[in-house]
Parts: C-alpha cells; structure tokens; sequence
C-alpha cells in the first residue's frame, strides 16, 4: 500500500502545480479585461448590495479587501483594454496605445532620472523636490519650464514631471530640460490610456444630468450612484482628483529617490509660473516653521491676488488657517505632514468633491490630528497663468501675454527678491464656515480606484 499511496500524493502534488501555472498564465496573458466582473466584485450589480441610498452611508461602504486588491490588480496590469495584439487609437509617432502603455509601465517602473551626470542630488533638507502635475497644456508647460530655468539653485533641485496624458511634444518639452535633474512619472489609469473603459467614458456609464429614475430605465452603469446633488461622474473632472491623489502617494511612498526625503515637497501645475528666488524662499520659510510655528503644516508660495506687491512686503509670511481655494497654489508638504494627511486617505477618497483641494481641506478640518495651518507669502513666488483649463475659458489663451506682465513686475522688483530672512507679519483670520462639497464624486468605482493608490499594488 505504501508505494500506491506515495504515488498519489506525487501525483496529486504535480497537479497542484500544473494548475498553478495555468492559473497564473491566465491572468498574465488573459483574456480582455471585463468590466462587468469590476462592477460585480465591486457591488456595483442590479441590487448594488441592497445597500441604503443616502449619502452618508454610501460614504462608509465597505468592501472586502482582497476582492478590491485583486479588481485593482487586473486594472493595471491589463496593458491594453481595447484587444489583446496592440489594436486601438494611434499616437503621434504611430504608437498604439498598447505601446503607449507599455512604454508608461517601464518608465515608471525604471525611474531614470535624466542629467545626473551633469549635477550632483541632494538628499537631506538642504534641497527641496519639485512636483508638476502635467495635463495636456503644452504651451503653458514651456512658460513653466523657462521659469525653472531661471530660478536659482534649480540645478540642486530634483524635478518630477506626474503625466495623465502622453504626447511626444511634451515629451520633448521635459527631455530637453538640460538645467536641473528630472524625473517623469505617469499616472497610469488615465482617461487616455482608458478611454472607453473606467475611469475613461464608458459608453454604458449614466449622462450626467438624467435624473435617477431615467438612469435606472437607461439601466446604465452606475445608475444607482449620483453625486449629492443628483449629477453623474464625468471622467476628465475626476480624473484630476485621482492623479493628484496617486501622484502624492507615488512620490512620498514608492518613488525611490524620495520615499525617504524629509525636505520640503512643492506640488505645482503646468499653468504655474515660478519666481527665480523661490528656491531660497522655500527653504527659508522651511527653517522658519521650525522655529516658529512648528504647526504650520502646509507653506504656500502665494496666493490668487491680482495686484501682487514687493517692497517691505517681500520677506513677510501670514501664518492662518488652511483654505484651500486661496492656499492650494504652490503648497509644500513635508513627509510628517503627509502621513498625517495619508491616515486620512478613506476620508479623502469618498467626499464628494471632485477637487482634491477641496478634499484636503475636508480632512484637514474633519479627521487629522491637528487642522491645517499654513504659512504663506504675502509677495508671491508662484503665478497661475492658465485662463484656459478645465475649469475655465477664458478670452484670451496665449499665456505669454500674462508671463510678459509678471515678468514687469519682477523686473520692477527685482531689488526686493531673496530676502536675508523672513517672517511672520500677521495671523489673519480666516471663515469658519463649513465648505460645501462640490459634488461630482458620487460614484463607488471612483471611491475605491482612489483608496487603491494607498496600496502598494497601484504603483508596481
């Protein structure tokens, strides 16, 4: 009997692993991702889980955490959604978008930053690292990147470019930066590289403005999950909150060059345009909040005001409360204040905002530690010169006409830029009024892609 009975279990062991091969094959190379299966393991069925339809207990709706961590992985690793053998929406250059991503997949797997040999990297907090959240706005970038350029100490400065849209003119744009160390990431669940598919438009997601029963009559998608104010997602809106969101996550946790950087880390946008001391000033604002105002957890390099002045104002800093629709242009965050926001990720994730700043400034009066208190410049070091984006269109949009004026100005000025010192003139005080949410963050599908990016799974 013995000689049988070890024969079996040879055998049965064999098999074990034959089929863990052919399992795990299946999912490499398998067959097109099926969203159905998304909606379904998401709970997102007919019943929707029976669950109750207000607002705030869609908001603590839970999901099992391996069936959300094995959803997300198929998500990322499915290289092309459209077929299996590279068909689909062409680039400039011929590129398929299988190739698009495939490409997008190895860089931010490499992580090659460009102009090491030419200049050496800091790494503790005598450096600060530059993070540019970059659509689609080619002119505005280049305004950017001549700002950079002329900034001083740039070239001890790293700077990471966060993509949600790949051409090759934007990519020349950044490999041509030969002035300071440069790294690009990209956001990998992009509406370009998703664009018929979530977080792209499905075509069988609801229209934003049918009502609810007209939704559950079309029986699209997401029918059960409008926004508060009974709107529907729109993808090109959500999809900011989500870059922002996994870009920040990214860089302070699975970059490797910065997931252990305790500096100064400045978010910025394509549309902004930099002030060639701002690199001194940072660090100076830096050292004051320790000294200072050790919980001043956010420094902003400026603010919105039209009629921006110098002089005496120049090395002034107003510590206040955080408020995100005057606070969130050029704010730095260090790796402790992160983590305190980070706990905070659900929170985050499903208010009903799509805008990430006013999502910060949700949590930062409702859930962290301590609320948000920022420290700011009274003369700015950061200008915003897209009137054209998406939440506006404006008139007239040539971004040289607005960096021609600012650029006057800090001609005029020049005199009062890198100030010896700063700091703090005032603590002037701020509404306290609840901020009402924006809505347009209804759905449970974009709750959970963006608690995803806490995981390490979303940035392999």
């Amino acid at each position: 009997m013995r000689p049988t009975l070890c024969r079996f279990v040879k055998a049965v062991f064999v098999l074990s692993i034959l089929s863990f091969l052919v399992t795990s094959l299946n999912f490499m190379i398998g067959k097109r991702f099926d969203f159905k299966i998304f909606d379904a393991q998401f709970g997102m069925t007919d019943k929707y889980d029976n669950e109750d339809e207000s607002h705030k207990d869609r908001l603590h709706w839970k999901q099992d955490e391996a069936e959300r961590m094995s959803i997300m992985d198929q998500l990322y690793r499915r290289r092309d959604m459209s077929s299996g053998n590279g068909s689909g929406p062409e680039f400039r250059g011929n590129l398929t978008l299988f190739e698009v991503k495939n490409m997008i997949w190895q860089r931010n797997r490499d992580q090659v930053i460009h102009n090491l040999d030419r200049f050496d990297l800091p790494v503790d907090e005598s450096a600060i690292v530059v993070v540019v959240q970059v659509h689609n706005r080619p002119k505005y970038l280049r305004h950017l990147v001549a700002s950079l350029e002329k900034a001083r100490d740039i070239e001890r400065t790293l700077v990471i470019f966060s993509h949600d849209f790949y051409s090759e003119e934007l990519d020349a744009i950044i490999t041509s930066i030969d002035f300071c160390p440069v790294l690009q990431i990209y956001y990998p669940f992009s509406m370009q590289l998703h664009p018929v598919v979530f977080p792209g438009e499905d075509p069988n997601d609801c229209p934003r403005n049918v009502n609810k029963d007209q939704a559950m009559q079309m029986n699209c998608t997401n029918r059960e999950y409008p926004d508060r104010y009974g709107h529907y997602r729109e993808a090109k809106y959500c999809q900011t909150k989500h870059h922002w969101f996994w870009k920040i996550n990214h860089v302070f946790d699975y970059l490797r060059v910065t997931r252990h950087f305790e500096g100064p880390v400045l978010l910025i946008e394509e549309d902004h345009y930099l002030v060639k001391d701002f690199v001194s000033v940072l660090l100076k604002m830096h050292r004051l909040r320790t000294r200072v105002c050790p919980d001043c957890n956010i420094l902003t390099l400026g603010t919105y005001d039209k009629k921006p002045k110098y002089g005496d104002l120049s090395p002034q800093v107003d510590v206040s409360q955080f408020v995100s629709s005057r606070h969130n242009m050029g704010m730095s965050l260090t790796r402790k204040v992160w983590n305190e926001i980070k706990k905070c990720g659900q929170d985050f994730c499903r208010y009903d905002d799509y805008n990430w700043d006013w999502s910060i400034n949700y949590v930062g009066r409702s859930c962290t530690e301590s609320k948000l208190k920022v420290m700011v410049m009274k003369s700015p070091r950061i200008y915003h010169i897209g009137e054209c984006g998406l939440h506006a269109k404006g008139s007239n949009c040539n971004p040289s006409h607005h960096v021609f004026q600012i650029e006057k100005i800090l001609k005029d000025n020049s005199e009062f830029l890198f100030p010896k010192r700063i700091y703090v003139s005032g603590y002037p005080s701020v509404p306290r009024r609840a901020m009402k949410p924006n809505g347009g963050w209804g759905d449970l599908r974009d709750h959970h892609l963006c608690i995803s990016f806490l995981d390490e799974q979303s940035h392999l």
